[in-house]
């Protein structure tokens, strides 16, 4: 028998723990079952598990389970990122602790350092992983910087370096001063800031009085100035283009020159371009074959190609002065104060710096031509399908990418320069000194790039280095491609493109068949978790305290396609209570002695009630099964909860009391066997979902022969076992008794009080379901009769269901001005809270402010206003009637 009472800490621990040993989430690769693989997005090996992971993971679960039951091969390829930067920095401060630096360690016992971290810690995310009750092939788990790993990363870099995809080149990057190293855009937040935009005066050429204006919210760049841009079209400036101004300060003679990026709205229509120093004019300064004047330090301290003045100086330092000089000048015309986003390193905090230096990029545009077409094709497919513009928008502006990071931590660039310079791209230090010696005829001393990759090199590299590439491993045969990629909008580009691309070109094929693209976990007001704000919400936190089931059924229900997920504990805490539901269902069945039978057979079952619960579980299996086919996870949660709470629970159990109770034998014993067998059906149903509550109950509902839930088939039925002329009588059963509850609730009449209805104009099949039925519906109505009338009477509330109308009695039972008034005064809180709510959105100056994420819950809750408005005007009409 099993406890009163479910506690979700008691069992979770101890299936994980039963499955994991037992192998149950193993792949097997000599199967002749048709194999599905899901490559895991490797979570950062410093990560701990947040909402997002919680939620990604929870929906590649659901799908690796379910598709386990339906008889696939399942791969689940799990491992970890090196995460180049963020693991760097928590060993830096880990021996910032004991006042070391890496610098004086050295590179060769730095690594060692991190290796050792590693080791110790390094563990966490994938310990968490699993209390979230993620079911991969753990054995397979894989490492971005293991041997393996790396040398398909040597092996690419190589291949593409030969093929001339891979090359060095002078470029502006995103340069984090603070840590010294390149970071992609993906590492990079932008911070609005209050800030200034300074207008100045540039003399024109040979004209001391004349000046073109110029603004800029970065005074010091002004420094590395190489010309003036005005829009070709804009008749103010036309005569200037192909002049020339003097750089104040500088004295350089810049030219002004006419292109697109100049707006002749904006500011004077001028523009200063600092190729350098922005991305913008560097594509400027590359239309015009403009001068790149780099005016900073790896610092973003000021070089030697500014004017002795300002050298060696901070950039804010340099900033000061450069506006004072101006306005010594008289060259400043105007400030203004002036807010905008600033782009800073999201571990350093501070603001990046568009930088020019010599870094090694991929030919990313060629790259990409055959990854678009593959999808043009609809070899990939991404659900929803609106995020295909989103991929075709980026693959066709691609730029070059930048593979190079200025740190230690990561895979080492294998490439050996000479001492003359000459490069020697090779996959090991013996090849490179081979390739010297025939290049130079004699041996030389070589030194190896200090440089690691991007970590988004070797993630890109996942779904087919994971499976032994570039051996050709029956593994790497079998599973790839892959089924489907699950992972966030946000690395649509910086993941999903470049294992689409490198996937392509090394594969020859796509290495996923679909995309599915999920939302971002938000809190219940629609903003952004963020430290700052104080609204996170810690998954193992959640899970200790309402059980890892509840969060993941929970999950499942959010999921909505194309809407973020407002995330409410008290969500959580609901689906907690839908847990218990179904563990008090299982126990009312076992105390009413409801044990599976092995021979039973559903088709044979003589009870309307039992037909019908039979057939309305074939027709949900169904239906939970094409919505995660689809990836419509909200369905099929829906689906599941409304099965399980409602018709089973609410409705089944409450129908067959008395058949339990009963004396006929043969009935009851019909429907403890149907009773156990439909609880059977919903553990598997559910088990993809909430898997620890459904593998508990599993236990106490097995037959001898029985193995582990997880290892039990999905439900498929003939058609045979749907009985539609049982589900339409007692849908109509369900329907009336819901009609009446919801009139007794409308109008307050109280639970005591029994009530008189009547069926109008009731069709005969109609008034044979209720003389079937009569009994069920007076008790759970609270009903004193029904019967069946030519004509409602009078001080009656009418609903009409099917052909007929359902008269209800309760004008005796209510005190009708009492409920006007009460129905009066919850009218009018709800069409202020509207009013207020419809005032917002129709104020232009908090829609050009708000976040779309506020302005969406806003609208909303002004539908849900208007819904219950609505309900309660409908009410209030037909009381004021009566």
């Amino acid at each position: 028998m099993l406890e009163k009472t479910y506690d979700p800490a008691a069992i979770e621990a101890k299936h994980y723990a039963a499955w994991e040993s037992a192998g149950a989430f193993a792949s097997d690769v000599t199967s002749n079952r048709r194999p599905y693989c899901i490559m895991m997005p490797p979570p950062n090996v410093t990560g701990s598990l947040h909402m997002g992971h919680a939620l990604t993971f929870t929906l590649q679960d659901v799908l690796i389970r379910y598709w386990r039951m339906r008889g696939r091969d399942a791969l689940w390829q799990p491992g970890t990122d090196h995460a180049g930067i963020a693991t760097q920095m928590v060993v830096e401060r880990e021996l910032a602790k004991q006042h070391v630096t890496r610098q004086q360690l050295g590179r060769e016992k730095f690594v060692e350092k991190v290796w050792a971290w590693k080791a110790e810690s390094g563990g966490t995310i994938t310990r968490q992983l699993r209390r979230l009750g993620a079911s991969a092939d753990w054995p397979r788990e894989r490492f971005t910087l293991d041997e393996g790993l790396s040398a398909a990363v040597r092996k690419v870099f190589v291949e593409l370096y030969r093929r001339k995809l891979l090359y060095k080149d002078k470029r502006l990057v995103n340069w984090d001063p603070k840590l010294h190293t390149a970071i992609s855009d993906l590492e990079v937040e932008q911070k609005e800031i209050k800030g200034q935009l300074w207008h100045f005066k540039y003399p024109v050429e040979g004209e001391p009085e004349r000046f073109i204006v110029v603004a800029t919210t970065r005074p010091e760049t002004m420094l590395g100035d190489t010309a003036v841009a005005v829009h070709p079209g804009d008749g103010r400036y036309r005569a200037l283009v192909g002049r020339h101004a003097v750089l104040p300060l500088v004295g350089r003679r810049i030219p002004i020159v006419a292109d697109d990026y100049a707006d002749p709205e904006t500011g004077s229509g001028a523009v200063k371009i600092t190729p350098a120093h922005d991305f913008n004019d560097f594509e400027v300064g590359k239309r015009h074959k403009l001068e790149m004047v780099n005016i900073f330090d790896r610092d973003a301290r000021t070089n030697d190609n500014v004017p002795e003045p300002y050298r060696g100086l901070d950039r804010y330092d340099a900033r000061k002065k450069v506006v004072a000089d101006l306005e010594a000048q008289g060259l400043v015309e105007k400030i203004e104060a002036h807010t905008h986003m600033v782009p800073h390193g999201d571990r350093s905090g501070v603001a990046i710096e568009p930088w020019l230096t010599d870094q090694w990029y991929v030919d990313a545009a060629t790259l990409a031509r055959p990854a678009i077409e593959a999808v043009e094709q609809g070899r990939t497919v991404f659900v929803p399908e609106h995020w295909t513009k989103t991929y075709y928008d980026w693959m066709r502006n691609i730029q070059p990418w930048c593979v190079s990071r200025q740190l230690w931590w990561g895979h080492q660039i294998p490439a050996w320069y000479g001492p003359d310079g000459a490069v020697f791209v090779e996959e090991g230090e013996a090849a490179a000194r081979a390739a010297s010696l025939k290049h130079y005829g004699k041996e030389v001393a070589l030194e190896r790039d200090p440089d690691v990759l991007d970590t988004w090199f070797s993630s890109g590299l996942w779904p087919f280095s994971t499976l032994g590439w570039p051996e050709n491993t029956p593994e790497l045969r079998r599973y790839y491609p892959g089924d489907v990629l699950v992972t966030g909008f946000d690395i649509i580009f910086f993941w999903v493109a470049r294992m689409m691309m490198l996937g392509i070109h090394f594969m020859g094929d796509v290495p996923f068949r679909q995309v599915y693209i999920h939302a971002l976990v938000r809190d219940e007001r629609g903003q952004k978790m963020s430290k700052s704000k104080g609204n996170i919400i810690d998954p193992l936190e959640v899970i200790d305290r309402y059980g890892c089931d509840a969060l993941r059924f929970t999950f499942a229900q959010l999921a909505t396609p194309g809407r973020d997920i407002k995330l409410a504990t008290s969500r959580v805490e609901g689906n907690r209570n839908f847990a218990t539901k179904l563990w008090n269902a299982a126990r009312f069945a076992q105390m009413n002695q409801c044990a599976p039978v092995a021979d039973f057979d559903p088709g044979a079952n003589r009870q309307t009630v039992n037909r019908w619960i039979v057939g309305e579980s074939v027709a949900v299996a169904r239906r939970v099964g094409q919505a995660i086919e689809t990836y419509r996870f909200d369905e099929a949660a829906a689906a599941l909860y409304q099965f399980v709470w409602g018709t089973f629970c609410d409705w089944y159990l409450e129908f067959t009391k008395p058949i339990l109770g009963g004396t006929d034998a043969a009935a009851a014993a019909e429907t403890r066997a149907t009773t156990a067998w439909v609880i059977r059906r919903i553990l598997r149903l559910l088990h993809p979902v909430m898997p620890f509550v459904t593998e508990e109950l599993a236990a106490q509902f097995a037959l001898p022969g029985d193995r582990a839930l997880i290892r039990e088939p999905w439900p498929e039925d003939p058609d045979g076992l749907l009985d539609a002329a049982a589900s339409a009588e007692m849908g109509w059963v369900v329907r009336v008794i819901e009609e009446v509850r919801s009139i007794r609730a409308q109008y307050n009449v109280e639970p005591g009080k029994a009530l008189v209805a009547t069926l109008v104009h009731a069709a005969p099949e109609t008034g044979k379901r209720l003389d079937a039925h009569r009994e069920l519906i007076l008790r759970l109505g609270r009903l004193e009769r029904i019967d069946l009338a030519a004509a409602a009477g009078k001080g009656v509330i009418e609903s009409v269901i099917d052909e007929a109308t359902l008269a209800l009695s309760i004008a005796a039972a209510i005190d009708k001005q009492a409920e006007l008034k009460r129905l009066g005064k919850e009218l009018d809180k709800v069409a202020g809270e509207a009013g207020k709510l419809k005032a917002k959105l129709d104020n232009p100056g908090f829609i050009a402010k708000a976040p779309p994420e506020v302005v969406d819950d806003i609208r909303e809750r002004l539908s849900e206003a208007e819904t219950v408005r609505t309900r309660l005007s409908e009410a209030r009409e037909r009381l004021a009637a009566l």
